[in-house]
Parts: structure tokens; sequence; C-alpha cells
């Protein structure tokens, strides 16, 4: 399976979520390649798009190891590797101080591709998660965790490509999972794409100011076919 770039991706995931639209889902994309992807989906469904922004809280003498992550939102959520803390004896203090530093990255990126625009919320909403595919799958887990947290009334998990152990893993984080492709074994993402250039914060603010005026949902929902 090979996509042209992430807008056909983005076309057929959408094609598989068709079913979703009556609900008046909500889509929440990963930055930077989510967008473009979600977007699509956002314009099929007629749902309103959303980022959502993780960042890694890395252990402070080893930043590349995950003691967890903050994951952006109304309010935002701390998914926590009590297993890695213990292990690397990382004070809570130094938890707290890197957390701090990650939080304030998310609400500066936040305000640099939506304007400070409030987060939508999931809270009762059927909840569609999407990026352009999955690697090792942490951020994924992270940012559904934290969307879980949050009491969607439905969490579904949207991507082109995934490796199948690590989708395997993932369905115990959604209440669907749909992929249009389970690929074993498994290369890196952009290999599935003809064109994996790489988006600027231009492109991501274009994409969901198309989708970022929160009013525009209800007509939007009732202008489309049933």
């Amino acid at each position: 399976m090979k996509f042209k770039d992430r807008a056909e991706a983005g076309r057929k995931l959408a094609a598989e979520l068709h079913s979703y639209r009556k609900e008046r889902p909500i889509v929440l994309a990963l930055p930077r390649g989510g967008v473009p992807v979600a977007a699509e989906v956002a314009a099929a469904l007629r749902a309103p798009l959303d980022i959502i922004l993780v960042r890694k809280i890395g252990a402070p003498m080893q930043p590349e190891l995950a003691l967890g992550a903050v994951v952006d939102g109304k309010t935002p959520i701390v998914v926590r590797n009590n297993e890695i803390i213990r292990d690397t004896r990382t004070s809570e203090e130094a938890f707290q101080r890197t957390c701090r530093k990650e939080l304030e990255e998310i609400e500066r990126r936040r305000a640099q591709f939506t304007g400070g625009h409030e987060a939508l919320d999931p809270t009762g909403r059927v909840t569609i998660v999407i990026d352009d595919g999955i690697a090792t799958g942490a951020t994924m887990r992270a940012a559904l965790q934290a969307t879980r947290q949050r009491q969607p009334k439905k969490l579904v998990l949207a991507v082109p490509v995934a490796p199948y152990d690590t989708l395997e893993d993932l369905r115990r984080e959604a209440d669907d999972v749909v992929c249009l492709g389970d690929l074993h074994p498994y290369g890196a993402v952009g290999h599935f794409y003809d064109d994996f250039g790489q988006l600027s914060d231009r492109d991501v603010t274009d994409l969901l100011s198309r989708f970022g005026n929160r009013n525009e949902e209800k007509r939007l929902f009732e202008a489309a076919p049933r």
C-alpha cells in the first residue's frame, strides 16, 4: 500500500470513517504530519478539527528516556511512567520542573498554530485521533490516554499505516481502531508515501484555519448529506 501524499491518505481514511459522520465527531490531529490527513477526514465528516500536542517529559540526565508526557487541552493532562521515574530515581521536584518546561512549549506551539483558540473539548463527544502513521506508538499512546481521561463518548484511533504489533497494543487505549494497513514487517512511515515532505508551521496554520471557527460546526453538520 502506498499513498500519493497525506491528503490522499486522509481521503481514504475518511471513507473508512464515514459511519461516524452522523455522530457529529470531533477530529484531533497530531502535528505536524497528522494535520493534512485529519483535515481531509474533518472535511468529509463535516467535523471540527483541532490539534493535540504531546511533549515528552525526559529524564534529567537522559532526556531521550521518557518519564511520561504532557498533553494539552482545556486542562493539560500529565501521563506518568512511574516505573521509569522510580528506576531513574527522579525526584518529584525534577519531574515537575521538566513538566512545566514542556507545558510552556505546548502553550507556545498552540498559540503559534491556532492563534490561542481554546482547545476542543472531547467530553461526551465521539473523538477521532489521527496521525499520518505510527512507528513506536509512544506519542499516540499518550494522546489516547490523555483524551480518555477527558471522557469522550467514544475514542477512535485512525491512521493510514502502523506496525501490526504496535497497533494491537494501542487497541487497549481506544474503543475503535481504523487503519488502512496493518503492516509487518514495518519500515519508516515515509516509505508508504510518494510525497512525505516536511510541513512548515504555516502549512499547519493554514489547514487549521479552515476549521477554526467553532461556530460553524452546526452549519457544517446540518449541510452535510445524510
